[in-house]
């Protein structure tokens, strides 16, 4: 059998979940350049399937299969993500910005949706643009990515000029059924600063980032028992003294696969992945996350927590590619689970590709259950077995929460991590 022959199945994927999508119009003439291209590489890669390489612990055939576009609807009620936040909220409903419900500015922050934004001429924007998707496709491919730029038509543009007065959360809705897809662009400008926040989920995210030289992009996301099985990718390039952080946590839902790709471009730059997994039932629950180091000095991290009962399943896939000539490097990475039931399930796959010779690269993965040794202690003292679980489940999450800088979403986190002990059966 050809190689054709081979792909032919995942390029009719491709042909369906195109024929889906959204027909993007009212474009400049350089977004829909990189639409074009965007298309080209999704025909060419076709759609992923069980075996691709990056999706041998994660069928994919639940974000495969083509979903008509969800019906517009009015919100519904939902617990805070983040209670006591002063931040500045921008809602958007089965994929649908709405700017009723959404905040008009922030300080600090120029504020556009991406349809006027890939109808007008910002320079920024078109060396963004599917170009930091398009580069993460270097190593690994991405087929996802490649249909959101595609086609994706809501979604934000930010352009951060200044030190971004409040935080500004995202927040996704889904009523019924349906396809849900979104796309930010983020231009953090030279000495600048924003945190971004998400809650909710959408079946096909993509945010690119482009940090400039000492900016700083903090992003905290929770993702809490979606409905519909949902991948996203966020994609980041930082310049020298550079930041970026990010950090999620996913409880339960059906398949939900997150994968963060950023590349420490410039000297002293800095870049942490960090999540928490807390998944029981017959939830999949997929962090796939790659590190490029391209300038000296640079500094990355990657601790992944996972809680696991039931069948619930857990996979953490993270690699730290190291260039030629990206001396000094840092970089670190840790995967641990714990497993609170012997049905549930830990994947690890750990990789280093480094073609420098003056680095500090580790990684390290384990798994295993309770520690009994902790949970006799907690229980001889007169703590409930349940109680004394959750405390010890708290504290094994809580190096993957203590990446965030601000302690108020730090705590958040903390809470809902509470939250899902409790409401265990």
């Amino acid at each position: 059998m050809s190689a054709a022959e081979k792909l032919s199945p995942k390029r009719e994927a491709a042909a369906r979940l195109l024929a889906g999508a959204p027909i993007p119009a009212g474009q400049a003439g350089w977004a829909d350049a990189a639409r074009a291209e965007a298309r080209a590489r999704f025909e060419a890669m076709g759609a992923p399937a069980k075996r691709d390489e990056y999706w041998k612990y994660t069928d994919p055939t639940l974000l495969t299969a083509p979903k008509a576009v969800a019906a517009e609807a009015e919100p519904t009620a939902a617990p805070e993500a983040f209670p006591g936040a002063d931040a500045a909220e921008f809602v958007f409903v089965n994929g649908r910005f709405r700017p009723d419900l959404s905040a008009e500015t922030v300080e600090g922050v120029e504020i556009r949706t991406l349809a006027e934004t890939l109808g007008a001429d910002i320079a920024f924007a078109r060396g963004l643009f599917g170009a930091l998707e398009a580069a993460g496709h270097e190593k690994v491919a991405r087929p996802l990515a490649a249909l959101n730029t595609a086609t994706a038509v809501e979604g934000l543009t930010l352009r951060v000029t200044g030190e971004a007065t409040r935080p500004i959360h995202l927040r996704y809705v889904q009523v019924g059924e349906g396809a849900a897809m979104v796309r930010h662009l983020v231009r953090v400008e030279k000495g600048a600063s924003v945190t971004v926040l998400e809650s909710g989920a959408v079946t096909n995210g993509v945010t690119e980032v482009d940090v400039a030289e000492g900016g700083a992009f903090r992003h905290v996301r929770l993702q809490a028992d979606p409905a519909q099985a949902g991948a996203t990718h966020v994609f980041a390039r930082v310049a020298p003294h550079g930041l970026f952080k990010t950090f999620t946590l996913t409880t339960d839902g059906r398949l939900t696969r997150n994968e963060v790709v950023f590349d420490l471009v410039g000297d002293h730059a800095v870049g942490h992945a960090a999540g928490g997994v807390l998944a029981t039932g017959e939830s999949l629950i997929d962090n796939t996350v790659f590190v490029t180091h391209t300038g000296v000095h640079g500094e990355s991290r990657q601790v992944f927590k996972s809680v696991l009962d039931g069948r619930g399943r857990s996979v953490f896939q993270g690699k730290i590619f190291v260039r030629d000539g990206a001396q000094k490097t840092d970089g670190y990475q840790i995967s641990q689970s714990v497993l609170l039931s012997d049905t549930a399930e830990f994947d690890a796959k750990p990789e280093l590709e480094i073609y420098a010779d003056d680095v500090k690269c580790s990684h390290g993965s384990t798994t295993g259950a309770m520690d009994e040794d902790a949970l006799f202690y907690l229980r001889a003292r007169g703590v409930p077995q349940r109680e004394a679980e959750a405390m010890l489940v708290a504290a094994f999450v809580d190096e993957a929460i203590a990446e965030i800088d601000d302690d108020a979403f730090a705590d958040a986190m903390r809470a809902h991590v509470a939250a899902w002990m409790a409401r265990r059966a």
